[in-house]
């Protein structure tokens, strides 16, 4: 009997070390969490009970990953045994949230630079067929869409030498470059289902990302299979919108696949407006061992868009919705289509010592009629970065080293032509055009106290580009012209001192350099302008940050000064063209302020948050003359001096939510000699929806919403120093859209 009952006893302690027995709880309030989604690669999908609790069988070591709406998704591996499991809530505290600014994994309260995440939660306040409203509920950060899907950033200013299209601010898409050597970037080849998170430095950030004195931003997408998936989209709204999704995400193993299909169609609020863009994408994830992995991407975009260009005054009071006379009869668009493969490999040499490397191909067919011209060009660029990273010691202080390269070069076979009724006509000139960047980086971080981190940055820069004129009609010079930038060495020092686990101060001094773009150098009407001179820079910052339990807060206070500005101005054609401004000082204060005022609660309102976000720009012409005007003193042109957002966001336990959002944009100077403004304009957008598990496998969400509810008039992106005073190119009044998402879990 002695023996029968230890018999037993050894069976049931065997069978309960062959279960993993979980508690699932809110990482803030510690809260039970019931219905979260837990999955192994070999048992079907389970759910928690109301306690949170969950029992596994398995024997051995067994991954699990953990998904809740409104929580951060976590996937940790466990023996059999028994556990508590914690999960952010996605409207995280900033001692929390981490972030891979300047290629380090550090929570925001340790980074000793101005950054800002924008997640899925930020896009999902919005109508999704655009970046543009989501971003610009963060302070310093303003994007433009003077048509649909043209797109144009200006981070403090940034967007001073864009006329059109994204310049000076370097754009990384899952670690890979998606800024073309030559320095420009087609943000609108990416539908807002091609990015997952974002976070975006504002300011130089050269020490290691190389040029931009507007700042970086890191998209993410990275295929991260959990399960399988099928779900589809479908939107509609004014103006014809419509937009559908279809997407798949199939675990595999330890890794797996997830593909997506959009295809998003508008008229547009103008005449000569319409939007076409249709937008492939494949990612894949394949954890070679336990110190490889492997991820691909594949990005197909096909984009097509009409251009109804800016109005004068006289126009815009007329009829907002015209088009600029001469655009429809010369079809001034944009037709686009473009392939990118990406590759990522991770190397752990040990556990403190790992390679990183991503390379990338892509090729580019593009064609722009325009009223003064048809351009149209080809082109094929490759290119890489890869860091290593050390975690090491000095004298018994933490040390982190990281080094690496970077090199980009492109190709393009680029023609102007007349432009008879939208058709090309005779050729005007063309040329063969290679753009090349590259540099080396080294940074060092230094836990000099338990408190206080120093980081160190600096890289060695070089770029230049080659014009090959194969025809001109006019008669000007043939053949090869170069154009190479000196090397620049850009240097950047960092501290950051945490005074408690909650709260912390930093400053950092930072250089940066922009060279001029090929498009910037070789203009429309074919003129090439080699003296234009690289930007350089240096941002003196200072900030404090606050993140406890319910509490947000992040204030930066900066100083940038700028030397041979590149601004714009357009010639009596309406070309254009470029010149060197003498210097800026861009001086401003930016704050994010956010509180939970009820969080995780069991009664009906589940979650309130509420959050303001202000900018103040001082932007100011230091020493600028152009001819006989002096406009030194003025206000830097294109930029609000004060923007302010706030925010409401609440959601249900039976899962209605409202997402409710303010914005105050003050007047805006529209010429270098200030005697032009836009208006200071409000914006109220909304956003009704109600989501719900209907089973372990159906997952539903319905919504609707209106943006700049108050029909405000305004420009979502003016034209600076035009000819004619063609300023404005008015955005779309109230408007309304309403959409339904559907999954399917397997």
């Amino acid at each position: 009997m002695k023996k029968l009952l230890t018999l037993l006893t050894v069976l049931i302690s065997l069978h309960l070390q062959a279960q993993v027995q979980l508690k699932v709880m809110d990482a803030i309030t510690l809260k039970a969490l019931e219905n979260v989604r837990v999955k192994t690669a070999q048992q079907p999908i389970f759910r928690t009970d109301a306690e949170g609790m969950i029992l596994l069988e398995q024997e051995g070591t067994l991954k699990i990953s953990f998904a809740l709406e409104g929580y951060e998704n976590l996937e940790k591996t466990f023996q059999p045994g028994n556990y508590q499991v914690l999960l952010m809530p996605q409207t995280l505290n900033l001692s929390a949230v981490t972030v891979s600014a300047f290629e380090t994994e550090r929570p925001v309260l340790e980074q000793s630079a101005s950054v800002v995440l924008v997640g899925e939660q930020d896009f999902n306040r919005f109508n999704e067929t655009s970046i543009v409203s989501s971003f610009n509920t963060k302070p310093g950060v303003r994007i433009e869409e003077r048509a649909p899907a043209s797109y144009r950033i200006s981070i403090r200013g940034s967007s001073l030498r864009a006329p059109f299209g994204v310049r000076n601010v370097k754009v990384y898409w899952n670690d890979v470059p998606f800024t073309s050597p030559d320095g420009t970037t087609a943000l609108n080849l990416l539908d807002l289902s091609n990015i997952k998170t974002a976070e975006v430095i504002k300011g130089p950030s050269g020490s290691i990302y190389g040029a931009g004195n507007g700042g970086v931003i890191n998209l993410y997408s990275r295929a991260n299979p959990v399960g399988g998936k099928i779900s589809t989209d479908y939107l509609g709204g004014s103006f014809g919108l419509s937009r559908y999704r279809l997407g798949i995400s199939q675990q595999v193993g330890e890794g797996g696949f997830e593909a997506s299909y959009v295809s998003q169609k508008s008229d547009g609020y103008r005449e000569h407006s319409a939007v076409d863009r249709k937008v492939f994408q494949l990612g894949g994830y394949f954890p070679v061992s336990e110190r490889q992995e492997i991820r691909t991407q594949l990005l197909i975009s096909d984009l097509n868009y009409q251009i109804p260009g800016a109005l004068n005054a006289t126009q815009l009071e007329e009829e907002p919705r015209q088009a600029r006379p001469g655009s429809v009869d010369q079809n001034s668009s944009i037709s686009q289509q473009s392939v990118t493969a990406t590759f990522g490999h991770v190397y752990r040499f040990s556990d403190k010592t790992s390679n990183t490397t991503t390379l990338y191909l892509n090729t580019n067919d593009f064609e722009n009629p325009f009223i003064l011209d048809y351009k149209k060009e080809l082109g094929f660029g490759f290119g890489g970065r890869s860091r290593f990273t050390l975690d090491t010691d000095l004298n018994g202080k933490a040390l982190r080293l990281i080094a690496g390269g970077e090199y980009q070069t492109s190709f393009t076979d680029a023609q102007n032509f007349g432009n008879r009724s939208g058709v090309a006509d005779t050729v005007r000139f063309a040329d063969k055009l290679r753009a090349t960047q590259g540099f080396l980086f080294q940074q060092a971080e230094l836990n000099v106290t338990e408190t206080l981190l120093l980081t160190l940055g600096l890289s060695e820069n070089f770029s230049s580009f080659e014009i090959d004129r194969q025809i001109d009609a006019a008669g000007g010079p043939r053949g090869l012209q170069t154009r190479k930038f000196d090397p620049i060495v850009v240097p950047r020092i960092g501290l950051n001192y945490q005074f408690n686990e909650f709260s912390a101060v930093y400053g950092s001094i930072s250089s940066g350099f922009s060279p001029p773009t090929i498009d910037e150098v070789r203009t429309n009407e074919g003129s090439l302008n080699l003296d234009l001179e690289a930007e350089k820079g240096v941002n003196y910052e200072v900030g404090y940050r606050l993140g406890k339990e319910r509490l947000n807060l992040d204030v930066t206070a900066f100083s940038f000064q700028l030397k041979e500005t590149i601004t714009t101005y357009t010639n009596e054609q309406g070309v254009v063209l470029f010149r060197n401004a003498g210097s800026t000082n861009q001086r401003g204060v930016e704050m994010a302020l956010d509180y939970a005022l009820v969080k995780n609660s069991e009664g009906f309102v589940r979650n309130l948050n509420i959050g303001t976000a202000y900018s103040g720009h001082f932007f100011k012409f230091e020493d600028y003359k152009k001819r006989d005007n002096d406009f030194s003193g003025n206000d830097l042109t294109g930029v609000s001096p004060h923007t302010l957002v706030s925010r409401l966001d609440l959601k249900t336990t039976p899962g209605l939510y409202l997402n409710f959002t303010h914005q105050f944009t003050d007047k805006i100077p529209l010429n270098d000699a200030n005697t032009v403004y836009q208006d200071a304009f409000n914006l109220v957008n909304f956003r009704l929806g109600w989501f719900k598990n209907l089973s372990d496998k159906w997952e539903i969400e319905g919504f609707m919403g209106a943006d700049n509810l108050f029909d405000e008039s305004y420009s979502l992106g003016n034209d600076l120093n035009p000819f004619g005073g063609r300023y404005y190119q008015p955005a779309p009044g109230r408007n309304w859209y309403g959409g339904v998402k559907l999954a399917f879990l397997y």
